[in-house]
């Protein structure tokens, strides 16, 4: 595997993005780190540019309230495809498009504290370089109507790949901090979490590019 330098990254959405805005969709299952990812990438992209020119956009904001999800019978299956608001996050990523830089397209974050989104958590303005990331970007029509809609509204998605050991060890820990007992954890794992990881690694092929993270380094698969 070839290591893939934050620099060389940084270098290769900015040699793609225009005076438009351009939009990078981040992929992957849940567990291998996404986030962390798009933030360095961002921080990357940002530092090599001179200036704040690209914001993350999370998928997680788009995350049914729990009271929702409760009312539904689905709040044990928190994460799932249809546990989200496909339709809000595939608007906004339309309205990200759309809209002339400087107008205000704000998007919601997800509070881990509170297991809850939170409203306009970020507010796009002047950024033309977006990453969007989140578990869903490359599902097709086949998959869910609503999400295949998102590849279509991306310039490039790249998918973020990580051994399923190390997946299983970052859900539990995430799933324990978050209030699950060791127990329900491991069953929250094993019954949803990689129910829904099979299912996204069956769109890696789809990706323009497969990356693999390893002990803070990613690879180029």
């Amino acid at each position: 595997m070839t290591a893939m330098s934050w620099g060389h990254l940084a270098e290769r959405v900015l040699a793609a993005a225009g005076p438009d805005r351009y939009l990078l969709g981040v992929a992957g299952p849940p567990g291998a780190g996404k986030s962390t990812f798009a933030a360095g990438l961002r921080d990357a992209i940002n530092t090599r540019a001179g200036g704040p020119v690209a914001e993350v956009a999370p998928m997680d904001g788009y995350h049914l309230s729990n009271a929702e999800l409760r009312a539904a019978g689905n709040l044990t299956r928190k994460g799932e495809p249809d546990t989200f608001d496909a339709a809000g996050f595939v608007q906004n990523l339309r309205r990200l498009r759309d809209e002339p830089l400087g107008a205000p397209v704000p998007w919601p974050t997800f509070d881990r504290r509170v297991d809850e989104p939170t409203p306009g958590g970020i507010v796009f303005a002047d950024q033309r370089v977006i990453v969007a990331e989140g578990n869903y970007l490359l599902f097709d029509d086949a998959e869910g109507q609503e999400w295949s809609a998102v590849r279509k509204l991306l310039d490039e998605c790249w998918y973020l790949d990580a051994d399923r050991r190390l997946l299983e060890k970052r859900l539990l820990r995430r799933h324990i901090r978050g209030g699950r007992t060791v127990g329900a954890a491991r069953l929250k794992v094993h019954d949803s979490d990689f129910r829904n990881a099979d299912r996204i690694a069956a769109t890696r092929g789809r990706a323009d590019l497969v990356l693999r993270g390893h002990q803070g380094r990613y690879y180029l698969e």
